[in-house]
């Protein structure tokens, strides 16, 4: 691997999510890898006009605005050699727009505007021939490799967003568009490089990175709200969104097994909030807690549980939960989705809800199993970023591979 890092190159990362995102961010933790070795700008979306006007007072637009106004924090070293670019733009909110020509006119205006703002601070920082890296937005990136200075662009894909209504309106032609023109598209998952390889054969599954050092046992932290929780615990950590997570098998489930407690720690959106899951007395809310909180829920499970509802969205989804799980040695049931084949061997996959139960019961019966433990264990601490990036590196490094040499790779 050392042998095929990209040193001292630039790079120009844009995508969906911006810097000051309240979540974790794959795109985040690629540009904090990359930067290890090479000097990094990444571009946030500028605020756009309906967002000035519904979001006003959410921080992230407060910040927009204040950078437009005063020119604060528009280019950031945020770490050494990462800088994050806040355009002193404000664009149109054009994706309710539903002829085709005129939207394709008014993005094209806006990532005129946007790729200014990018070269402008490409010059200031002496970037050359940079690599220019696109993380999933192909409706308001899509004209960037056009009108931003770059050497070869890579197309990130970590979600098939097309399943989603927004991004489909005008998504259908772009996405595709968007994978033919890369130089190399890159995926989190075979499923999802299996869907870009139709458009491009330069399309590749580069794996997953994940930070669950704070997941090891040696590194558990007991915390009193783990601590609060009796019985036999069957556990989630995450968002709790009904696009991803299967509410009626949830249900059947916790209504078979009535001596076992679910416990779910994270946000709900509002389906959740009002679904037939609060009336189940064996089912516990904690709701959102911090990151470093986590690990000791997660120690506190039993059985650690990802029950997906199987959906366009969810096949090709990288469950960087199921990592984190693994990594604190748990046992781990979830529903089979072609992303969870490579965990398989270290996973009780579950097609329906009757097999879920079945599961958990096999998952329960394994008691303390130190060898199965350092067997998960083992597995997640494989998917790092610096293995992912790796994948990247050996990709576009300059004669490394010729393009019959890059078809064989990670296929």
């Amino acid at each position: 691997m050392a042998e095929s890092i990209i040193h001292n190159r630039d790079f120009i990362l844009f995508g969906l999510q911006p810097w000051d995102i309240e979540i974790g961010s794959n795109f985040k933790n690629m540009a904090m890898e990359l930067a290890k070795n090479n000097r990094v700008l990444y571009v946030n979306y500028p605020a756009d006009r309906i967002s000035i006007i519904r979001k006003k007072q959410e921080t992230r637009i407060k910040n927009r605005l204040e950078t437009i106004r005063t020119g604060k924090n528009e280019l950031t070293e945020v770490q050494e050699n990462l800088f994050v670019l806040n355009p002193r733009i404000i664009v149109e909110s054009i994706n309710w727009i539903p002829f085709k020509n005129i939207y394709n006119k008014l993005n094209y205006r806006n990532t005129v505007l946007l790729a200014r703002e990018i070269n402008k601070a490409a010059q200031n920082l002496r970037m050359k021939d940079a690599y220019l890296m696109i993380d999933n937005d192909f409706l308001r990136g899509f004209y960037l490799p056009e009108l931003v200075d770059h050497e070869k662009f890579i197309f990130y894909i970590r979600d098939f967003l097309l399943s989603q209504p927004y991004f489909k309106k005008h998504g259908n032609i772009l996405e595709k568009k968007m994978i033919e023109k890369s130089d190399v598209t890159v995926c989190n998952s075979a499923y999802l490089a299996s869907y870009a390889k139709q458009f491009n054969y330069r399309s590749y599954d580069i794996g997953q990175g994940c930070d669950v050092e704070s997941f090891y046992p040696s590194n558990k932290i007991q915390l009193s709200g783990a601590d609060e929780l009796n019985g036999i615990v069957i556990g989630y950590c995450g968002a709790l969104l009904s696009t991803r997570l299967d509410i009626e098998l949830i249900a059947t489930v916790a209504n078979q097994n009535a001596d076992l407690q679910f416990v779910f720690v994270g946000p709900e959106d509002e389906v959740f909030k009002n679904s037939i899951l609060h009336q189940i007395k064996n089912i516990v809310f904690t709701g959102p807690k911090p990151f470093q909180e986590l690990p000791s829920y997660v120690h506190r499970f039993d059985v650690c549980i990802n029950p997906q509802l199987v959906n366009q969205m969810t096949l090709g989804n990288y469950p960087r939960k199921i990592d984190e799980y693994l990594a604190a040695g748990k046992p781990v049931v979830a529903t089979e989705t072609p992303a969870m084949e490579p965990f398989r061997p270290y996973v009780y996959l579950s097609k329906n809800a009757e097999e879920f139960s079945q599961k958990i019961k096999e998952a329960l019966a394994e008691g303390k199993n130190k060898k199965l433990e350092d067997e998960r264990i083992g597995f997640a601490s494989s998917h790092t970023w610096e293995a992912s990036v790796g994948k990247i590196y050996e990709l576009i490094g300059e004669g490394s591979m010729n393009d019959k040499q890059k078809k064989e790779v990670l296929i």
